[in-house]
């Protein structure tokens, strides 16, 4: 009620004050004019409206605000162009690919996009300036399109001389989480699935700068084995246009005059609305359901995490609020907890029961990642996603050989034939590895049939493509993991299509956990339960290479995980 005042009293004081905002929105941009935006920091396909106890901390930068951006400049003629400061940007190849989507779209309408590289860039940044028509960088910069890597280190050796035995039991070909502790260098199927995951990259990047820069596939791929280049460098190889610093960036892009107008886009986008009269009542949205990070059991917003109970209550939020009238289940993570996982399918398949569920792919959304979004009705994921990993794996460690050379005996006494299973003082029987086995074809079992049940299709189909492989966005389209290649924008219109006829004008809403648990509500569908617990995507550094052997080491859980790869954009 509170709200819907406030609103009122605004809509007032537009109307009252409408000649002059109405000249505000005349005077947003002088003909000719730049909007100026600056990206730094984070990207995210949508961020929530800012509270009022966290308007000091730095946020992401919205890429649908930008899109929105972009369709204004697109609807005014008197701007000229866009002019973006690319400083730095976080985030994985998928949100880069959607960034350079939005520049791409305001280039192809005709409209100049300036990217300026103030600092360099490395390999993400110069794949989104190549959407420009002009490419600046500052003095002394360097440009390091290297192109991506992918670096393990494996722990056979050291293992093998503190006395520890590593036992991996895993299910599908290419499911090779773990097998740093019982190698001593990559498997062929773990080369195999990650040379076509770089291969991808490569070739994306490639493209890029062959389409942007005007040169042939052969001198792209030229331009990023010969890099880094220091700025005057980058101009010769004809991967910028100029170089400048800050203050003479006006005179650099003016044409025909002295110096270009510049205004800046939040300026820009305030004055363009400054004439709108917002909605007095709440009006209806369609929500957005965010699974950020790893999957884990638990109630709050702990960073890095996306925990169980705090994804449903947004779930059962969104389900109870006659407002919502669809949802884009927004997903950038690699798993996690089990239960969690379950907790959190088994309510998306109820909201997809009674409502429009499309799933947006971010960065990364394997294993649990992408067991939570096989219960939307689509799925929607850019070229660089990396999806898939439907597998299984387990792992325990045996110090005896550790314990005899301390002189340590372990005495066991026990009821029951396999009550020791997990003591790491020994290592297993073939009794008990075969029936540690049979758990584990179990639980991908279980798995593969949650898959099939979303997908509708046939546990057989889902078999063929699952074996723990990891796919990225493209590939999975082909072997039916996802049904449309695109970003955020695409998976809201997918939302609309299903609504029908007035959805278009319904917009996104970040929905927030509500700080209360909601109650539970009688299911429309039953779902099957499957054990999942999916490791955290670890790094190619050693320190990340440590923490996946000591979660290995020292868990009993069976682990649905996508392979520990760190595709590092050099």
């Amino acid at each position: 009620m509170l709200r819907a005042f406030f609103r009122l009293v605004a809509a007032l004081f537009k109307l009252v004050f409408f000649p002059l905002l109405l000249l505000r929105r005349s005077r947003a941009a002088a003909p000719g004019s730049y909007v100026e935006v600056e990206i730094a920091g984070q990207l995210a396909d949508i961020v929530p409206r800012r509270l009022l106890l966290d308007w000091r901390q730095r946020r992401a930068v919205s890429l649908f605000a930008l899109d929105e951006l972009a369709t204004e400049i697109l609807g005014d003629s008197r701007v000229k162009g866009l002019l973006v400061h690319l400083r730095s940007m976080a985030g994985g190849m998928a949100a880069a690919q959607s960034l350079r989507g939005i520049l791409s779209r305001v280039r192809a309408a005709g409209r100049e996009v300036v990217v300026v590289l103030p600092d360099g860039g490395d390999t993400k940044a110069v794949y989104v300036a190549t959407a420009a028509s002009r490419v600046i960088v500052g003095p002394q910069s360097t440009l390091y399109p290297l192109g991506f890597a992918v670096s393990t280190s494996y722990f056979r050796g050291v293992l093998d001389k503190v006395g520890v035995v590593p036992e991996i039991l895993a299910h599908g070909k290419y499911k090779s989480a773990g097998e740093q502790l019982v190698r001593s260098s990559m498997s062929e199927p773990q080369r195999e699935q990650v040379g076509a995951l770089l291969g991808l990259m490569h070739e994306t990047l490639v493209l890029a700068i062959g389409e942007g820069r005007n040169v042939t596939p052969e001198r792209a791929a030229a331009i990023v084995d010969g890099a880094p280049y220091i700025a005057d460098q980058a101009v010769a190889a004809g991967l910028v246009d100029g170089v400048a610093y800050d203050d003479e960036l006006p005179a650099k892009i003016a044409e025909g005059v002295a110096r270009a107008r510049i205004v800046p886009g939040a300026r820009y986008l305030g004055a363009r609305r400054a004439t709108r009269l917002g909605p007095i009542l709440p009006e209806a949205v369609i929500g957005v359901v965010r699974v950020h990070g790893a999957i884990a059991h638990g109630s709050g917003n702990a960073v890095g995490l996306a925990t169980d109970k705090a994804v449903i209550r947004a779930v059962r939020l969104a389900r109870m609020n006659r407002r919502v009238r669809g949802v884009v289940l927004h997903i950038d993570s690699p798993g996690g907890s089990a239960l969690a996982s379950d907790r959190i399918h088994h309510e998306l398949v109820q909201l997809a029961a009674q409502k429009p569920l499309i799933a947006c792919m971010a960065n990364v959304a394997a294993s649990g990642g992408y067991y939570v979004a096989a219960a939307a009705h689509a799925i929607v994921a850019q070229p660089t996603t990396i999806t898939g990993s439907i597998g299984v794996v387990a792992a325990r460690v045996a110090f005896e050989p550790l314990l005899a050379r301390l002189g340590i005996v372990n005495e066991v006494v026990k009821r029951g034939a396999r009550a020791d299973l997990m003591n790491p003082a020994r290592a297993l029987t073939e009794d008990e590895r075969g029936a540690l086995l049979r758990e584990i074809e179990g639980v991908y079992g279980a798995f593969v049939r949650v898959v099939a049940a979303g997908r509708k299709r046939t546990v057989e189909a889902i078999e063929e493509v699952a074996q723990g492989r990891v796919w990225t966005g493209r590939d999975a389209v082909g072997a039916g993991l996802v049904d449309e290649l695109g970003g955020f924008d695409l998976a809201l219109d997918l939302v609309r299509r299903k609504l029908g006829p007035g959805a278009e004008r319904l917009q996104p809403a970040v929905i927030r956990p509500p700080r209360r648990a909601l109650p539970p509500m009688a299911p429309r569908v039953a779902t099957p339960a499957a054990l999942l617990e999916i490791l955290r995507v670890l790094g190619g550094s050693l320190e990340a290479d440590l923490a996946l052997a000591w979660f290995l080491a020292g868990s009993s859980e069976r682990t649905l995980a996508w392979c520990p790869v760190a595709i590092a954009a050099r």
